[in-house]
């Protein structure tokens, strides 16, 4: 029986907030994105508000569905790194709580966001893109609003290039006004000087009524038959009053909606179903017409010449280039000709209808490609709380600095692979299904990879680990340093770690003389027949003990000799990797197996250092032992207490 808990609530509660304040935020976002993209159309429309908010009303319908997952990955990287900066998903844990029960009343939560997302794009999604495309041609299609700048030439009104020396802004009245008319042709441009003159719309707002004053008016008188552009009449006027009537709709109109049937984000998937099987019969029996004609051209036979010569050669079989040959120099141009207009023609018919398929064949996959995009955009509400949930548990840092730094990388990296997919579906140079689900492939095992290691609380990205692998890849280390401790419970067995300190110095100088660090390592015996070597390990185990127990002493020397012991990478002196087929892999593949070997010489000369170094303070340490609390190791050695 399903159970709700009081945790459950808690955790639901948290997350709604956030997802409804974090989807306006990603609502507003792709909003300003469109309108960024279509800024020259709105600009200097003079559109009313009733259109404004009619655009912005339907622009925020189709980024519903594109706005949802974002909000999901955002949200749920904030409640959850929220619960996990304050202790509140530790504590969930302690209480024996796994992640997944805890993402359980999530899951359902976002399971019917992506349910209504779904419903959107199929039933309120298509209306409101067919609406956006209608109005985005009428607003493309409307005149744009008359405002007549100062010094410039001015081409807002039809056929006309208006210049306007001087405006005045309170009576509205133009002065030094220049007007290039033109109507068929640039012969019959007409040029009209004006001292001053109004600028008036008509009541329908159908025209405009240019009223010039004092003035001259040139034009060129076109006449037919005068293909000479100086044999042309000319006309000057002088007037002191003229009235010009100027088309200009200044009223906006919406385009006919029947013209965008074929849109295929304008559909449901019912609607899309349909229109492909219409579109896959009507097209096939485009094709197939197609080649009943080129069928009907190839075997339709040119008529037989009525030349003797060529009736003979034709019954003799005799070959194309014979036959050539015997035409006249004329019959041969004529021939040529002649097959040179058929093969044109040929080729542009082919053409056409090579244009006409391939329309078609776009248009089939663009109506596929938004079917298929239905169902992506609804599992992507998924796909993303997978990765958001997760990794929220995971870097445990809410508010929206880190959340919203990576919700943007992921959300970008989706929308590239996501756009190219798409774009090359569309084109054709991949399958509907994989360009669609490039960006699923990416998602899916990328939310698994968070949601197991967030499961099993793995460290995905604790920057101490990968900072230590690269350190350790690249031979740095850091420096040891030992500090004097206020409150000492034990002193140190002084006689005891001079004596092992004296050993470990004997061995030490053994070791370096017997492996000969200072020169190359042997190649085979490295990749292909490598022996155990466990002695610097050992030296390292014995010593390390002996430093945690002097790090009790209070004395300043020994406590500063401590500090300059280094730390030894016991293994990397000896071979790349622990498996043999991993040291004989990395010798085939050569660049990494010259890296490997040469990392492999470094640690040896490094290590032969060390080894000084270790001898050099152990006789130093044990120097100061004997100096200050005598030769005698028999005894225990009782330190006394500096004030």
């Amino acid at each position: 029986m399903l159970r709700i808990r009081k945790l459950d609530i808690f955790i639901v509660k948290q997350f709604g907030l956030l997802f409804v304040g974090t989807f306006f935020i990603s609502l507003f976002v792709l909003m300003m994105q469109f309108v960024w993209k279509y800024i020259d159309t709105l600009i200097g429309k003079g559109l009313t508000l009733d259109v404004m908010a009619q655009f912005f009303w339907y622009m925020a319908q189709m980024m519903v569905p594109q706005a949802l997952p974002l909000a999901i990955l955002l949200s749920s990287l904030i409640t959850f790194g929220n619960l996990g900066e304050s202790s509140e998903l530790t504590a969930i844990k302690a209480a024996g709580i796994s992640l997944m029960q805890t993402l359980r009343p999530l899951i359902v939560f976002v399971t019917l966001i992506a349910i209504g997302s779904f419903y959107f794009q199929n039933d309120l999604g298509p209306r409101a893109n067919k609406k956006m495309a209608q109005l985005l041609i009428s607003m493309k299609q409307k005149s744009p609003e008359l405002e007549i700048p100062e010094g410039i030439f001015y081409d807002g009104l039809p056929q006309c290039n208006l210049y306007v020396q001087r405006k005045d802004m309170e009576t509205g009245k133009l002065y030094g006004i220049m007007i290039y008319r033109m109507t068929d042709s640039y012969e019959d441009a007409a040029i009209i000087l004006a001292d001053s003159g109004m600028l008036q719309s008509t009541a329908e707002k159908k025209h405009l009524l240019l009223t010039l004053y004092s003035g001259e008016w040139f034009e060129n008188m076109r006449q037919q038959g005068l293909m000479n552009s100086a044999e042309v009449p000319y006309r000057r006027e002088t007037f002191w009053k003229k009235t010009l009537l100027l088309d200009f709709d200044g009223e906006f109109n919406l385009t006919d909606a029947s013209n965008f049937s074929h849109v295929a984000q304008g559909k449901s998937l019912k609607q899309i179903d349909e229109d492909i099987d219409s579109l896959n019969h009507y097209y096939d029996s485009i094709g197939y017409n197609y080649f009943k004609e080129a069928k009907l051209y190839t075997l339709t036979q040119p008529k037989v010449a009525r030349d003797d010569s060529l009736r003979i050669a034709r019954a003799e079989k005799v070959p194309f280039d014979t036959l050539y040959a015997r035409f006249t120099d004329d019959k041969k141009q004529g021939a040529v000709n002649m097959a040179s207009g058929k093969v044109s023609q040929q080729i542009m018919e082919l053409d056409f209808k090579g244009m006409l398929t391939s329309d078609g064949d776009k248009l089939i996959r663009q109506h596929k490609i938004e079917a298929l995009n239905k169902f992506v955009l609804t599992l992507s509400c998924l796909f993303f709380f997978f990765i958001g949930a997760p990794l929220g548990a995971i870097i445990r840092k809410g508010g929206l600095g880190l959340p919203i730094i990576i919700s943007v990388i992921v959300f970008i990296i989706f929308y590239i692979l996501d756009n190219v997919g798409y774009r090359m579906a569309r084109g054709g140079m991949w399958t509907i299904w994989f360009g669609k689900s490039l960006a699923t492939a990416v998602l899916v095992p990328t939310a698994v990879f968070f949601t197991y290691k967030a499961n099993n609380d793995s460290a995905v990205f604790n920057l101490d680990a990968y900072t230590e692998w690269v350190m350790r890849l690249l031979g740095l280390r850091r420096k040891r340093s030992v500090m004097g401790k206020e409150v000492i419970i034990e002193d140190p067995d002084y006689p005891a770690d001079k004596q092992t300190l004296a050993r470990l110095t004997q061995e030490c100088a053994d070791y370096a003389h017997t492996h000969r660090l200072m020169s190359p390592p042997n190649i085979i015996n490295v990749f292909f027949r490598y022996q155990p070597d466990h002695e610097i390990e050992r030296i390292n185990d014995e010593l390390e003990p002996v430093i945690e127990d002097l790090s009790n002493t209070r004395d300043k020397v020994i406590l500063n000799e401590l500090g300059k012991y280094p730390y030894i990478a016991v293994k990397a002196h000896t071979r790349p990797f622990e498996r043999r087929w991993l040291n004989i892999a990395a010798f085939i593949v050569l660049p990494v197996g010259i890296f490997l070997y040469l990392r492999m010489w470094r640690f040896r000369l490094r290590l032969h250092k060390d080894l000084q170094v270790i001898t050099e303070v152990n006789n130093a340490i044990t120097a100061r032992i004997a100096e200050k609390w005598g030769e005698n190791d028999d005894k225990t050695v009782t330190e006394t207490t500096q004030p």
